[in-house]
């Protein structure tokens, strides 16, 4: 059975290169009918706090990418890594490094002064001398010495690492806590996971994390390393592109399928398929289907699959979103005006956000002062003589779009003005603003005492 995982460090929130990981790893796992787990590798004691952890968890409930286990934390399980630990030991695949601080940082200053690539040159490696006083020792991995690390990457294709290139990686630290490298061995083998899908940036842990496999003795998983995502500009995704938390784009009025579709297209595809559910994805994803170049963050695509799914989703839950932003914007559609979801089906196709929609809807609920430029443009004398006119005539027409259309028709007529001379001003002094879904729709659902009301404040 194929067994994923997705395994962030809580020194964060969930970004975007982080939820593409999850969503690929989710979805490999329900096309083939396998396991999704979540590990959270909290062994960076002094960055990994709990509100990332809820921030981790809540940005994937939001998604949608429910697990089948966990999440399980690395911290809960270090008596497991200390078994391993010493099993490496025993069988001659680890040894106790005294080396300081101090002289580690020397050993490294003194290769970059030699033009060499700093790393550990493995003085305790087979030492014989007597262990200092007073220190704590780390263990680290015998890493083979000759010989090369090849593998089969599910995205990359062939990989080869020469094992000269790699040094004697730390294992466990002087506190008893894993390194990334050794915890994540541990997991992925006692959770079974088959199937090792994450960001090319741990391409460079992997040939360590295989020999790690082969002297513990067990089966290696398949490698899969996904490509980097881009800003527009090509440089590397930062918080000015986009990379803000999944729930920050929750907080700013994206729905959570419009993102899940948008990151499915970051670096796979399938044909030229731009929108589509995540039942189809389901049924869709293999990894030979994934890129190797890097994908490229578009945050107007983002938009516009967001205002996609704006129209396509349900009234009623478009109305529940919504509504407690109205109610933050002092305006409350259960104490009077048209109903929300009316509103909703009438604003929603001229905006790409949830936030767009609350801001469109709040003068049906409340009215707005315009901007006093837009006063001074639209409400002009001239201007104030045709309103007066629509006012009178307000009180006594049928209230209905169709006859409130053909009133604002034949005032424009007997003024001799064209309909935009009509309408942007009644726009102005009704809704507090020039544009607006059709006058005489808007007209009809604010309703007839309210636009009275409205209008004889602004003419005065």
């Amino acid at each position: 059975m194929v067994r994923t995982r997705f395994a962030p460090s809580p020194t964060g929130y969930l970004h975007i290169g982080g939820a593409r990981t999850a969503l690929f790893n989710w979805a490999y796992a329900r096309h083939h009918g396998g396991k999704f787990i979540l590990r959270v590798e909290d062994t960076d004691l002094e960055r990994s706090t709990e509100a990332s952890v809820q921030a981790i968890l809540e940005g994937m409930t939001w998604l949608g990418l429910d697990w089948d286990e966990g999440p399980f934390y690395q911290m809960q399980r270090l008596s497991r890594y200390e078994e391993i630990a010493q099993q490496l030991l025993r069988d001659g695949h680890a040894y106790w490094c005294y080396a300081s601080k101090e002289e580690l940082d020397q050993m490294r200053e003194n290769q970059r002064a030699r033009g060499e690539k700093p790393r550990y040159d493995g003085r305790w490696r087979d030492s014989a001398a007597t262990p200092p006083a007073g220190v704590k020792p780390v263990l680290r991995f015998k890493n083979p010495l000759d010989g090369e690390v090849v593998w089969d990457d599910l995205v990359k294709g062939e990989i080869r690492f020469a094992n000269e290139e790699l040094d004697d990686l730390v294992l466990l630290r002087a506190d008893g806590v894993p390194t990334y490298n050794f915890g994540v061995v541990i997991d992925d083998l006692d959770m079974n996971i088959t199937h090792v899908i994450r960001g090319d940036d741990h391409v460079n842990n992997t040939p360590r994390q295989i020999n790690l496999y082969r002297a513990i003795g067990a089966d290696l998983p398949r490698f899969g390393h996904l490509p980097m995502i881009l800003g527009h500009d090509g440089e590397r995704l930062s918080k000015r592109h986009g990379a803000v938390s999944v729930t920050q784009y929750r907080d700013d009025g994206f729905l959570p399928e419009a993102l899940i579709n948008y990151l499915s297209r970051l670096g796979w595809s399938h044909g030229n398929e731009e929108i589509f559910s995540s039942e189809q994805m389901i049924e869709w994803f293999e990894l030979d289907h994934i890129s190797r170049s890097p994908a490229r963050f578009d945050g107007d695509k983002l938009l516009w699959l967001n205002q996609h799914y704006l129209k396509e989703a349900h009234t009623d839950r478009i109305a529940e979103l919504v509504m407690p932003l109205l109610l933050a914007r002092e305006c409350n559609p259960n104490a009077g005006g048209p109903p929300l979801t009316q509103v909703i089906e009438l604003l929603r196709s001229r905006t790409h956000l949830l936030p767009e929609i609350a801001d469109a809807a709040v003068y049906f609920y409340r009215p707005i002062r315009a901007h006093q430029e837009h006063i001074d443009q639209h409400l002009t004398e001239q201007n104030k003589i045709i309103l007066n006119d629509l006012l009178k005539s307000f009180k006594e027409c049928n209230w209905d779009k169709v006859s409130l259309g053909q009133l604002l028709k034949d005032t424009a007529t007997q003024h001799g003005v064209k309909m935009g001379q009509v309408g942007i001003p009644l726009r102005v002094a009704v809704c507090g603003e020039p544009q607006t879904p059709a006058i005489d729709i808007v007209l009809e659902m604010i309703g007839r005492k309210e636009v009275i009301q409205r209008l004889s404040q602004a003419l005065q």
